[in-house]
C-alpha cells in the first residue's frame, strides 16, 4: 500500500502507563473513528433504472464508479508492471487471499507494510476472501458464469467425476493446496485475519460458493451457513480492526449468494444489508455465486432493490461488454475479472467490432494497430503483424503488449459507461456500443 500505510508503526507504550490502560483506548477509538476514512456517495443515476455513478473513498484514494478493478491474483497483474496499469487508468487492484496465504504467506505481506507497498501499487486495493478459490481449485470448477459441467457437486443429480479436494462443514472449509497438496483450513476468523494481514482497503467476508448444479435444498442450507459466517466475519473484523489500530481502516463487504432463486437472493440481501454484530455492519456488498448469464441483470436487480442505497455493490467475476451494461443498469458499481489478461495470453484481443484472434494467418502481414481508435501503449507503437509474430515465436513480450491493450479496453469501456450516465445518455451509448461489438465485423 502507499507510504502512509507503511510508514506508520505501532507506538511504543509510554513508560508511565501500564499496557492495560492503552489497549482499551485503541479499541474504543479506532473502529468508528478510522471508519470515516471509507465512504460511498451516489452522484448521478440512470433514469428509470437502478444504475448510478458514485465515488468510493478509501484511505489510499478514491474510486469513481462504475469501475472495473483489474485482478492482481498473486500481488501482480500478470506480465504488466504497476506503472503501466497506472498509465492505463486502473483505479484499484484486487488480489487473492487464498493464493497469497499459500505463497508468500500473509505474514510476509504484513511485514512489508501491506499489499500496496509489497507490490508497489499506490492506489486502493481489494482482496477477496479466498472462498471461491478454496471451492473452485478444490473441486475443479473453472471461473465462468455457469460452472463447468465436467465436475459437479456431491449433492447434484449426476455422479461427480472428480474427487473433491475441499470439504465444507458448518465451521469452515478444509482443503488441499493446488501447489503441493498440503492440507489447509479456512474459517471466517482465519479469512479475516489473513485479509487484515494483507492489508487491502476493501476485503470480503468468507462465504460458501455454490453452483447452478446444487439442489435447491443445498442452496438453502448453504445460504444459512454463509449468513452465520457473515456474522462471525463482522465480529472478527471488529476485533482485528481494534487490535490493528496502527493501520488504516479496511472496509468489509458481505457476500451475497442464492444462485438463480429470487427468494434466496433477496433474503441474502436483506439479511446482510441489515446485519449488525457488536456495532459492526458491512461497508458494502459483493454479489457472488454462479449466475445464469441470461438472467444476470434480473438477479443483480433483485439484490440491488433490497440492499442499502448508500453502500457500494461489487459484482465478482464479470468482464464482458454486454455484462457490464446489464449489471450497471441494474445497480452494480464495481467489477473484477481475470478474463482481460487471461484471454490476452491465449491470443485474443478486444476491439470495438468484436474480439478476435491475433494468431490467425490474416494478421501476418497486417501492419495496422489492433485498434486505430485506441490510445493504449500497444496500439500506439505496435502492429498486428508484429504481435502475430511474437505469439507464433512464443515471445513473452506478446503477453505484456496484449494484456496492456485488453486491460485498457476493459477499463475504458466502464469509464465510458460512467460518463454516459453522467451525461444522461446511457441507453444511447449502450445501443451504439453493443450493436457494433456484437455485430462482430472484421476490423
Amino acid at each position: 500500500m502507499p507510504n502512509q500505510l507503511n510508514t506508520e508503526t505501532p507506538s511504543a507504550a509510554p513508560q508511565e502507563k501500564a499496557p492495560q490502560e492503552k489497549a482499551p483506548q485503541q479499541e474504543a477509538a479506532h473502529p468508528q473513528a478510522n471508519r470515516e476514512s471509507f465512504s460511498f456517495e451516489v452522484e448521478s443515476r440512470i433514469e428509470g433504472a437502478l444504475g448510478r455513478t458514485g465515488t468510493i473513498r478509501t484511505p489510499h484514494g478514491d474510486i469513481k464508479t462504475p469501475a472495473f478493478i483489474p485482478v492482481a491474483t498473486k500481488a501482480t497483474i500478470k506480465t504488466v508492471r504497476p506503472e503501466e496499469m497506472l498509465e492505463i487508468g486502473a483505479q484499484a487492484a484486487l488480489a487473492n487471499a487464498y493464493h497469497l496465504n499459500l505463497q508468500p504467506g500473509t505474514d510476509v505481506i504484513d511485514a512489508a507494510g501491506g499489499l500496496g507497498k509489497f507490490m508497489n501499487w499506490p492506489l486502493p486495493t481489494f482482496t477477496d476472501s479466498g472462498g471461491f478459490q478454496v471451492m473452485s481449485l478444490g473441486a475443479g470448477f473453472k471461473k465462468v458464469i455457469t460452472m463447468d459441467s465436467s465436475v459437479v457437486p456431491d449433492d447434484a443429480a449426476v455422479a461427480p467425476k472428480k474427487v473433491r479436494l475441499a470439504l465444507v462443514d458448518d465451521d469452515g472449509v478444509t482443503f488441499k493446496s493446488h501447489i503441493d497438496g498440503s492440507t489447509h483450513r479456512f474459517t471466517p476468523e482465519i479469512s479475516m485475519r489473513l485479509q487484515h494481514e494483507i492489508g487491502a482497503d476493501i476485503i470480503f467476508a468468507f462465504d460458501e460458493l455454490t453452483t447452478l448444479f446444487n439442489t435447491r435444498e443445498y442452496q438453502e442450507t448453504s445460504l444459512e451457513r454463509t449468513r452465520l459466517w457473515a456474522e462471525r466475519c463482522l465480529s472478527a473484523h471488529g476485533r482485528l480492526t481494534a487490535e490493528r489500530s496502527h493501520r488504516p481502516y479496511q472496509a468489509l463487504f458481505g457476500v451475497l449468494q442464492g444462485a438463480q432463486y429470487e427468494d434466496l437472493r433477496r433474503k441474502a440481501a436483506k439479511d446482510l444489508g441489515a446485519m449488525e454484530i457488536e456495532g459492526q455492519s458491512f461497508d458494502g456488498f459483493g454479489i457472488g455465486g454462479a449466475l445464469d448469464k441470461e438472467n444476470l441483470g434480473t438477479i443483480v436487480g433483485w439484490m440491488a432493490e433490497e440492499l442499502p442505497e448508500n453502500k457500494p455493490r461489487h459484482l465478482l467475476g464479470i468482464s464482458e461488454p454486454e455484462d457490464f451494461f446489464t449489471a450497471i443498469e441494474n445497480g452494480a458499481d464495481t467489477f473484477d475479472c481475470v478474463s482481460p489478461s487471461r484471454v490476452a495470453r491465449t491470443g485474443r484481443v478486444y476491439h470495438p467490432d468484436g474480439r478476435y484472434n491475433i494468431p490467425q494467418a490474416r494478421f501476418k502481414r497486417d501492419f495496422s494497430p489492433i485498434d486505430a481508435e485506441c490510445s493504449c501503449y500497444t496500439c500506439a507503437n505496435y502492429t498486428r503483424a508484429y504481435l502475430h509474430h511474437l505469439f507464433k515465436a512464443k515471445e513473452m513480450l506478446y503477453n505484456t503488449l496484449c494484456t496492456i491493450h485488453n486491460e485498457h479496453y476493459t477499463i475504458k469501456m466502464v469509464d465510458d459507461i460512467r460518463a454516459s450516465i453522467e451525461q444522461g445518455r446511457f441507453y444511447e451509448f449502450c445501443d451504439a456500443t453493443l450493436g457494433r461489438y456484437q455485430a462482430g465485423a472484421t476490423p
